[in-house]
């Protein structure tokens, strides 16, 4: 039984993880977020009243509060989720990344350092601070070939990726100066249940279900590794609990597959499900819509992640035509909570407002 300290519990993976935690574990934990638009505690619905689980909403940029949570809850690890996390955003401003992302994480660290420093031996050795990053942070695979290791070098190419990257530093940098045990997980594309609508497989759906527009960037061909959140979940606390110190360990769902194709097969599953009912739009294929790129946009990303299985057991459970189903059926039957992030009330319930 250990108590653990998420960051950015209240996020797309950081809420699969405590479901996971909660649901399949003797483990309390304490979910940190700020709540920001990313931030839905109704994600966590299902585990809210569980007597092991404990909400604080607190920035981790705020260094009085966060060594308070620490001293409150004496955790034995945390993992650390919380960040800004959409592309998009970072180019259009990249403030609010840097803030989080970078400040964020070393006020973390910080704190983390002086807590696990006080503590008695016993529990000392067992403590673990748990960064979980993205493949990003390795920049662009030029051949078809090639996939992200552990050993890759960092070549970011936006805002987004580039805070990433800087976090991942810091961390190793206070595990090689201070002692301060830690372990960094780089995941490739997550998807799944709770995922924020403006990602691109949730806007898909959506948008779809909409009869609106589906945009594409560019031509589609940006290859990406997508790995269902709850496999990357029950990877996250293998890693968090039987991870080795000072490693790296990669993770992904063995799932290249082109933008433009995930689309079309979302489109196809949606044909089967729910025929479309649009004049304009006799199969939802038809209304793919190519926009102009973003800039900077990766063309490929794939991750070997044969060290998580060789070392610790860990394999996907879901391929990506029986994640991406159980994604759109999951869309399909939980409208209450997409819709109340599309109109904005998810946020103001939180506030208290009507």
């Amino acid at each position: 039984m250990k108590t653990i300290l998420v960051t950015g519990g209240a996020g797309f993976i950081g809420s699969a993880v405590i479901r996971h935690i909660i649901s399949n574990t003797s483990d309390t934990v304490i979910n940190l977020d700020k709540l920001t638009y990313a931030g839905n505690l109704e994600s966590l619905a299902s585990i809210e009243n569980d007597g092991r689980y404990n909400f604080e909403q607190i920035d981790i940029c705020n260094a009085k509060e966060v060594a308070r949570v620490l001293k409150q809850y004496k955790p034995d690890s945390i993992m650390h989720l919380a960040a800004e996390s959409h592309v998009d955003r970072s180019i259009d401003g990249p403030a609010a990344f840097i803030e989080t992302n970078i400040v964020g994480t070393y006020v973390l660290l910080d704190a983390a350092k002086n807590y696990w420093q006080s503590l008695p031996e016993k529990k000392k050795a067992v403590f673990r601070f748990h960064h979980i990053s993205t493949d990003e942070v390795y920049g662009d695979l030029e051949g078809t070939d090639d996939l992200f290791t552990e050993t890759t070098s960092y070549e970011p190419s936006s805002p987004y990726s580039a805070s990433k990257a800087s976090s991942d530093h810091l961390v190793r940098a206070w595990q090689r100066t201070f002692g301060l045990p830690t372990v960094i997980t780089n995941c490739s594309n997550n998807y799944g249940p709770f995922h924020f609508p403006e990602k691109l497989i949730p806007l898909v759906i959506l948008n779809a279900l909409d009869g609106k527009e589906l945009p594409v960037y560019g031509d589609g061909l940006q290859i990406r590794d997508w790995l269902y959140v709850e496999d990357h979940a029950r990877a996250l606390y293998k890693v968090a609990t039987e991870g080795k110190i000072t490693e790296t360990y990669n993770i992904g769902g063995h799932n290249e597959k082109a933008n433009i194709d995930v689309v079309k097969t979302i489109c196809s599953i949606l044909d089967e499900l729910v025929p479309s009912k649009y004049e304009h739009a006799e199969k939802y294929a038809d209304l793919i819509t190519y926009v102009k790129d973003r800039p900077g946009h990766d063309v490929r990303y794939a991750i070997d992640a044969s060290k998580i299985e060789r070392e610790l057991g860990w394999i996907p459970e879901e391929s990506f035509e029986t994640g991406i189903k159980k994604t759109v059926q999951w869309y399909l039957s939980n409208e209450k909570w997409w819709q109340s992030v599309l109109d904005g009330s998810y946020q103001r319930e939180r506030l208290g407002q009507n």
